[in-house]
């Protein structure tokens, strides 16, 4: 919150495999004179009772609890309890959850039963929070949703059908096509930008069919309703008092409520003085509002951050105000209720309307005035953003490890039950931390630190089972550097195991940091395996050791690491391991640069020619030595100086990127580093502030794959950096400049879900700013005959400002004087180091696309690295070499695996029977037999002649890896409706008069 048969990209199966082992402040009153005495044409309102409750934001969940969020759903239930026609929306369910573990008694229980019978309380969009829509990946907003639905289905045989989302910094096209996938008949919005809007509003046009998705149209469609310009809070302006009105519990306190239940800015009560008032401001309010939409039913959402915490005192205010409006309705010539959404929208639904269609553009980014380009929460707390997509990754590969797991050993010995729980703790930090106010950087510190936490510590817990599946039942076939049995060595050896979490046969390189200069490696064949070592780009004490490994669709295999002591150390090779060493390069100030071009420096692998410019230290070119086409690239480092005054002008801040002008250059001398290598040469490149710093304040570390054949791996280029500390009131991007001619034209991810066109869009004010998208997954430029794509493994900002152009915001430090903010402690004083990584790759538009959604799926799931020890002396020898111990699950190069998972809820696969469960006393056990198993196809209709064709798998024989297929069922996305009984309701459209 801030006041002010797969087919076609992305089309989710879900199938269950059982048996298998902040407050708005509007001002001003517009007076509509509306006069009618046909009941029919009165305006019938739908007073929608609500409480927007950040899991974070300002506060921590805890201090929120406390403070106020179990007292909302407490004193809710009681009073939905004791008047009939009262009704409440609940949104986020991480407070509930926990409401409901915590603080309600058996007797609010039994109310809540009831009162979701009665349908006066309704769970809208019931995911584990209000997920962000601009740099949240597909995965973690379908997780979270997951999650939320779990527990609701579970506990009480309800399923959403509705979303509500009011807080989002813009509106993503992917969240709409999973809302549908999911079940719902209808979307809600608020934040889309404020000139669009405001014509949306005269247009009478708010109202629409979302089409999301190009590939799957009209198959997941939904009605979507957007907001107006007083979005979800209560407009509290009142013409009679210089209080705020409808809030009549006042404002929450932190950290304790006031213990005379006397908050600040408790609206005047509806008396005999102040009901015809009220009433006259509340009725101009819907009228005002009803001419913006098509049809006489008029939402009026009561409520906004942080309300219904002492629920008696706002209905028993709300209860009087709408007796007397009802009363006189002829007068007013309006009608209103309290109501949910399933009631406003049957009421919008049996209209029997035709609306607009939408199709699959987003409402990205947002702006609230012209200087305020909501665009800097894009890159706001990289090293937030960059844990939680890890956090993703761990939870992904230890989900389908966990299946392997149960299949293989049903009896253990790993508990399940142990096992459940610590991936539950990750579920629910993943889960949380999507939040528009958590994963978007716009939280305060000790928020930030909060999220942090319960990330960390429950990866934590999830390594220890990683590690306990691997080694349990027994140590899985450790092994001895010495196959023939020969005289034990003395060398010192580690013990590594290597998970490929993807359902595909990968080749690729890990890198692991060890103490030592040279190191030999083997697999579980006994086999060497190439390997290369150099001094570390980290620690000048450390070496990186990368090594080749080959794996099978969801395989891990052993490796095992052996450092010779008295051999090896003065060649450069020794067995199959390659010891590269460094060449250092002349330091070279800008302000010495000559003519460049003249001395180029070559680095190759079998896809690409790289030149390197000895005069300035930076890439110069790179060739495509598949096609021979050669395109100019220059990569470096540029800085936008942001303004910290409110008095001297427009500011940056957690949200909002205000470019000054232009970006400058953040350095002024650069040094180089270059590695050759046969597995990968490695380019590092030091860039400097001022010509006299002794530390760089910039690293790009560039490491081109050698000696591949497979594309994926040869066509690639893996670069890491190393960002900061940034001085105060900067804001840091990578600029990759080109000879491309793409016309400012960028094309980016929406939500790592399917890729969107954006054409450069000229403004009187904040030109630079408004052409920011958020780059979840990917981000390329083209032209006719040349794409060059930059994937992500966690979200930033990028653009392109200028011709053949691309820039990343990597970091932000900001710091500014506005009351708001310091207020809230929300200024991102971040001093951290960001350590992001990008693969580039550059080819034909064709070839790219083949390859980049496979190769970003790579970059987000690498494989997962274990090590069983810490360099020792050799253990005894145990076992043979026998290879590999488990079989690979190998999907076609358009499919992925999306999740592969025990979700542990209790309910049975049959609606009907699981409704007649529900009582049973007692907590349910988890089910630890059903397995929800999601498989997406990669590429939208006609985006490839080949790998955009239907594709048809048998499910047996692919899971036969893992254990025999029972039974199957299809699933909604979260696997909470059998799709055979899913039936959503039909919207009828201009292009489609008839109900489809």
């Amino acid at each position: 919150m801030r006041c002010h048969e797969t087919f076609g990209r992305k089309a989710a199966v879900v199938l269950l495999i059982t048996n298998m082992k902040g407050l708005f402040l509007f001002f001003g009153l517009l007076s509509v004179s509306v006069s009618t005495n046909d009941p029919q044409e009165r305006l019938q309102v739908f007073v929608i009772p609500h409480s927007h409750m950040d899991v974070g934001w300002v506060y921590t969940v805890q201090e929120s609890m406390h403070a106020y969020a179990r007292n909302v759903y407490t004193t809710v239930v009681e009073e939905l309890s004791r008047v009939k026609d009262r009704k409440f929306i609940a949104v986020e369910q991480e407070f509930f959850r926990l409401w409901w573990d915590t603080t309600a008694t058996q007797w609010h229980k039994k109310q809540v039963r009831q009162l979701l019978q009665e349908g006066r309380l309704e769970f809208i969009i019931g995911g584990q929070v209000m997920h962000d829509e601009a740099v949240t990946d597909i995965d973690d907003a379908i997780l979270q949703l997951t999650e939320g639905h779990g527990f609701l289905y579970e506990t009480f045989g309800v399923r959403p059908r509705f979303s509500w989302h009011v807080d989002p910094f813009g509106a993503s096209a992917t969240t709409p096509v999973l809302f549908a996938l999911a079940g719902f008949d209808a979307h809600l919005i608020s934040r889309i930008d404020y000139d669009l809007k405001d014509s949306m509003q005269k247009k009478k046009k708010l109202q629409f069919v979302w089409r999301g998705s190009p590939s799957l149209g009209k198959t997941q469609e939904i009605f979507t309703h957007t907001m107006d310009q007083y979005s979800y809070c209560t407009p509290s302006y009142l013409p009679f008092s210089n209080r705020s009105g409808f809030y009549w519990n006042g404002v929450a306190m932190f950290p304790d409520p006031p213990k005379d239940g006397v908050y600040p800015n408790m609206s005047l009560p509806v008396t005999k003085e102040t009901l015809e008032p009220y009433a006259q401001t509340m009725v101009n309010n819907i009228k005002q509002r009803a001419q913006w939409f098509r049809t006489k039913h008029v939402l009026w959402p009561w409520g906004c951050d942080k309300q219904f915490y002492n629920a008696s005192v706002q209905f028993t205010n709300m209860d009087a105000l709408m007796y007397y409006i009802n009363k006189h309705s002829e007068e007013f010539g309006v009608t209103v209720q309290y109501a949910t959404l399933t009631d406003y929208f049957q009421a919008i639904h049996q209209s029997n309307l035709s609306w607009e269609v939408r199709e699959s553009q987003d409402f990205l980014p947002y702006s609230t005035e012209p200087f305020q380009a909501w665009t800097g929460f894009y890159a706001s707390r990289n090293v937030l953003k960059g844990v939680a997509r890890r956090a993703s990754s761990l939870l992904h590969a230890a989900e389908s490890l966990f299946v392997r797991y149960r299949v293989r050993y049903p009896d253990g010995p790993v508990q399940k039950e142990w096992a459940l729980d610590k991936l539950k703790a990750l579920r629910w930090a993943v889960s949380e931390v999507q939040h528009h106010d958590a994963i978007t950087g716009t939280e305060s510190p000790k928020v930030a630190e909060m999220y942090m936490e319960h990330l960390t510590q429950s990866m934590m817990r999830v390594e220890e089972l990683l590690a306990a599946m691997f080694l349990l039942p027994k140590n899985p076939d450790i092994f001895s550097a010495n196959p023939d049995n020969t005289e034990p060595s003395n060398d010192l050896e580690q013990h590594i195991i290597v998970y490929n979490p993807l359902a595909w046969n990968i080749t690729t390189y890990i890198n692991i940091t060890v103490k030592y200069p040279m190191a030999l490696v083997y697999d579980d064949n006994g086999l060497a395996v190439p390997a290369q070592i150099q001094p570390s780009a980290e620690s000048p004490v450390d070496f990186d050791l990368f090594i080749v490994v080959e794996l099978g669709g969801l395989q891990y295999r052993k490796y095992l690491i052996q450092f010779p002591q008295s051999k090896c150390i003065q060649g450069s090779s020794c067995g199959l391991t390659h010891a590269a060493r460094v060449v250092l390069f002349e330091r070279r100030t800008v302000t010495k640069w000559k003519k460049k071009g003249r001395t180029l420096l070559p680095v190759l692998n079998e896809c690409y020619k790289l030149l390197f410019d000895e005069e300035s230290n930076l890439l110069h070119s790179i060739t495509d030595r598949l096609d021979g086409k050669k395109v100019r690239i220059r990569q470096d480092f540029w800085e936008y100086e942001a303004n910290g005054d409110v008095h001297a002008g427009p500011i940056s801040d957690n949200y909002i990127f205000t470019a000054n002008e232009f970006a400058i250059p953040a350095y002024k001398a650069v040094a180089m580093q270059i590695i050759p290598g046969k597995i990968i040469s490695e380019v590092r490149q030091y860039f400097y502030r001022e010509e006299s710093d002794d530390n760089h304040t910039y690293t790009m570390v560039t490491r081109v794959p050698v000696g591949f054949k497979d594309r994926l791996l040869c066509q690639r280029l893996d670069q890491s950096y190393a960002v900061g500390p940034l001085v105060v009131n900067r804001e840091a991007v990578l600029r990759t400049t080109t000879s491309l001619s793409n016309n400012k034209t960028i094309y980016t991810d929406n939500n790592g879900y399917q890729m969107l066109k954006r054409e450069y869009k000229q403004y009187i004010n904040n030109t630079a700013s408004r052409n920011y998208y958020p780059m979840v997954r990917e981000a390329f430029i083209e032209d006719d005959s040349i794409r060059l794509a930059l994937l992500s493994e966690r979200a930033h900002g990028v653009a392109s400002l200028d011709q053949g152009q691309i820039e990343v915001m990597l970091h932000r430090r900001l710091w500014n004087n506005q009351e708001w903010n310091r207020g809230y402690n929300l200024t991102l004083n971040d001093s951290s180091v960001v350590q992001p990584v990008l693969w580039m790759m550059l080819g034909s538009p064709a070839a790219i696309t083949t390859l980049s959604q496979q190769a970003s799926l790579l970059l987000q799931h690498r494989p997962v690295v274990l090590p069983i020890d810490k360099p020792q002396k050799p253990w005894v020898v145990r076992e043979r070499w026998n290879g590999p111990t488990v079989q690979p699950v190998v999907l076609p190069q358009n499919l992925h695996l999306q999740y592969l998972s025990v979700p542990g809820w209790s309910y049975g696969s049959i609606h009907t029977q699981h409704l007649k469960t529900l009582n049973s006393k007692g907590k349910p056990e988890a089910d630890f037999d059903r397995v929800t198993l999601r498989i997406t196809h990669l590429f939208e209709e006609g985006e490839d002649p080949v790998l955009s064709k239907p594709t048809t798998i048998n499910l047996k024989e692919v899971m036969q890896g893992l254990g025999e297929v029972k039974a199957v069922q299809e699933r909604s996305l979260t696997g909470t409706w059998d799709i055979s009984d899913l039936q959503r309701w039909n919207w009828k459209t201009i292009e489609r008069p008839e109900n489809a």
